[in-house]
């Protein structure tokens, strides 16, 4: 089974407002000391793998640089990344390698320095093609800055590209909403991914939002109703324009779909590397279905050399896995494979929650498969608790 491979780099320009992820604006005097022990890491992923008791596969089939703004990096560190790469795994000439750009950091010698080192996928950090929603969450870029980007990576031949935008962000109206999914469809960009806003307390404008404030421009997020609103009009107007919808948050043209992510919900097998990065791999025993470890979310604890967390996935996890990230897919699952894999008994288990779901219009049937219905897309989140709670994976006596 091909291998994911993902880096992250947690560095920025400036601290979004919505942002929840483990990333920050740091001084430059720290990115050396962070890209050496990232490739540090990756020189020992034959010992790491065999420490957690993993099955490595060795040939990648994608890899993501993600973050963060990898694109802060300068040539040389971005460069050490991809060649320490090399050196451990062997990729193919059809390896998806993506980096994610927050607008504006493509520099003309950022730029050739992807292209020199086999990029062919760039997802852009957009989030609105509003000036005034963008700036209102610290964005620094505006919408010019992302026509000029997207020209200059087709000019250099990278034509597979992403933009991603946020539904729900401050000032955000139905008007200004339609705009920025107007103007993503007319960039004729093959993969959009639409998110809507979380509100937690991970980050500054979340904790600003429980608390009733006004900081962050607070007071002009839209309500939950408008959210979801926002978020079901982008779905109908991609969707009516070729840019169909193939996971929750994920539109592509036919064939664009993005491999990396895909491997999160069909449980292949993915490595991380740096602050906060997670892997999976099967098991090498019998004891056990897979592997997940991850690294420290602190910069500091991490460049530090703090242990891994390791956690194993049993059989019974495993099939709740298979349940709520394979739902995210508008394809759904396939009970049958389901079955041949885990058992007709485990999945009789989940049959009342499946007709349960279905009953209340968040799930549909189709011959010997399951999807989240447009409505069960929008509460995924409880779709996928139930699933947990019917007790999923109970071992067969």
């Amino acid at each position: 089974m091909p291998l994911g491979l993902y880096i992250s780099v947690p560095f920025c320009r400036t601290k979004c407002t919505y942002c929840n992820f483990a990333s920050d604006v740091f001084s430059r005097a720290v990115f050396t000391r962070y890209v050496d022990r990232v490739c540090a890491d990756i020189h020992t992923t034959s010992e790491t793998a065999h420490r957690m008791g993993g099955r490595l596969e060795s040939d990648p089939d994608s890899l993501y640089l993600g973050g963060g703004t990898p694109t802060v990096l300068d040539s040389q560190q971005l460069e050490y990344l991809f060649v320490t790469v090399r050196q451990e795994f062997r990729f193919c000439p059809e390896t998806e390698i993506t980096v994610e750009c927050a607008p504006g950091t493509l520099t003309p010698e950022v730029l050739d320095t992807l292209l020199r080192c086999g990029v062919n996928r760039v997802s852009l950090g957009v989030q609105s093609f509003v000036d005034q929603e963008a700036a209102s969450v610290g964005r620094l870029h505006k919408r010019a800055t992302v026509l000029d980007d997207v020209a200059r990576l087709r000019q250099a031949g990278i034509s597979n590209i992403n933009v991603d935008l946020i539904a729900g962000l401050p000032h955000q109206t139905a008007e200004s909403w339609r705009e920025s999914v107007e103007a993503v469809i007319a960039l004729g960009v093959p993969h959009v991914s639409v998110y809507m806003l979380e509100v937690d307390e991970d980050s500054r404008l979340g904790r600003e939002l429980i608390a009733g404030g006004t900081k962050y421009h607070a007071h002009f997020v839209p309500d939950e109703e408008l959210t979801a609103d926002l978020f079901e009009t982008a779905c109908a107007q991609l969707n009516a324009a070729g840019i169909a919808q193939y996971e929750i948050s994920n539109f592509a043209r036919e064939g664009c779909e993005s491999r990396h992510n895909l491997k999160y919900w069909t449980r292949q097998p993915y490595l991380g590397f740096g602050v906060d990065a997670h892997s999976m791999l099967l098991s090498a025993g019998d004891d056990l279905d897979a592997v997940r470890f991850s690294t420290s979310d602190s910069l500091e604890q991490y460049v530090a050399g703090e242990a891994l967390n390791r956690t194993g996935v049993s059989r019974q996890a495993a099939l709740e896995e298979s349940f709520f990230l394979g739902l995210r897919l508008n394809r759904g699952i396939n009970l049958a494979k389901l079955r041949e894999r885990f058992g007709n008994r485990e999945i009789e288990i989940v049959s009342p929650v499946l007709t349960e779901l279905t009953s209340a219009g968040l799930l549909e049937r189709q011959a010997d498969g399951v999807q989240l219905s447009s409505r069960g897309r929008l509460l995924s989140n409880e779709v996928f608790e139930r699933f947990l709670e019917c007790g999923a994976g109970t071992p067969a006596r």
